[in-house]
C-alpha cells in the first residue's frame, strides 16, 4: 500500500522503476488508479490527469505502448463511472438525506447541483474537473439518469480524457523543461482536487456579503 501510494504521488521516479520490475503489470496498476477514482467516491484524491500526462511521456520514450495503454486505461475509465453510476441507482435519492463517513457530502451536493444546470453534459465536462468526476457518475445515478443516455455520455467524456492527456503527455511529456517540472504536474493535480471546494467556501462568502449590507 505504501509503495502504491509512493507511485502515485511520485510517479514520474517510480513508474520507469515499476515498468522494469512488473513489465506489463504496470498496465493493470495504472488501470486500477484511473478505475479507483472514477468508479470508488472514497478515492477523489487520485490524479488522474497527472498520471494520464506523464503515462503518455513514458509512451513517447518507449517504455509503455501507447495504444495498449490508452486502450486498457479507457475500459478502466468506462468502467469506473458504469460500476460509479450503479452504485448510485442502488442507493437513490435517501443519499442527500443523511451523512455517510464514506462520502464528501459538500463534494456530493456540489456535484449535484452542477448535474441540475447542466444534466447529461456533466458527465463528459466532470472528466477534466478533479473532484466532480469521481461524485458526477454517482450523482447521476442517484438522480436515475437514463442508462443508455448515460454511457453515450460517459463514452465521449472518457475517450476525450483518456485520448486527450495521454496524447498531450506523448508529444510534450518528454519536452526538457516539462520533464524537469514533472514532480509540479503531479502536486498541482493532486491539489487541484481541492480547489472547487475552495471556489465553493468563496462563492458562499461572496453570496451572503449583500446580505450584510
Amino acid at each position: 500500500m505504501v509503495e502504491f501510494f509512493h507511485l502515485v504521488l511520485h510517479i514520474d521516479q517510480s513508474l520507469g522503476i515499476w515498468v522494469e520490475q512488473y513489465g506489463a503489470w504496470i498496465y493493470l496498476i495504472l488501470a486500477l488508479i484511473i478505475f479507483g477514482e472514477t468508479g470508488l467516491v472514497v478515492l477523489p484524491f487520485l490524479p488522474g490527469d497527472s498520471l494520464l500526462f506523464i503515462a503518455g511521456a513514458f509512451g513517447a520514450s518507449g517504455l509503455l505502448d501507447p495504444v495498449v495503454l490508452g486502450a486498457i486505461l479507457l475500459a478502466a475509465a468506462i468502467l469506473g463511472n458504469t460500476v460509479n453510476y450503479g452504485v448510485g441507482r442502488a442507493i437513490g435519492p435517501k443519499v442527500f438525506e443523511k451523512d455517510y463517513r464514506f462520502l464528501d457530502r459538500k463534494a456530493l451536493l456540489k456535484t449535484h447541483a452542477f448535474y441540475e444546470r447542466h444534466g447529461g453534459k456533466t458527465i463528459v465536462l466532470s472528466r477534466f474537473l478533479p473532484l466532480f468526476r469521481t461524485f458526477a457518475p454517482f450523482v447521476a445515478g442517484v438522480a436515475a439518469m437514463n442508462a443508455v443516455r448515460f454511457q453515450f455520455y460517459n463514452i465521449i467524456g472518457a475517450v476525450a480524457w483518456i485520448a486527450g492527456l495521454i496524447t498531450l503527455g506523448y508529444f510534450f511529456g518528454n519536452v526538457p523543461i516539462i520533464k524537469d517540472h514533472l514532480n509540479t504536474i503531479v502536486l498541482i493535480g493532486v491539489s487541484a482536487a481541492a480547489v472547487p471546494a475552495l471556489l465553493g467556501v468563496l462563492w458562499k462568502l461572496l453570496r451572503r456579503a449583500p446580505a450584510g449590507k
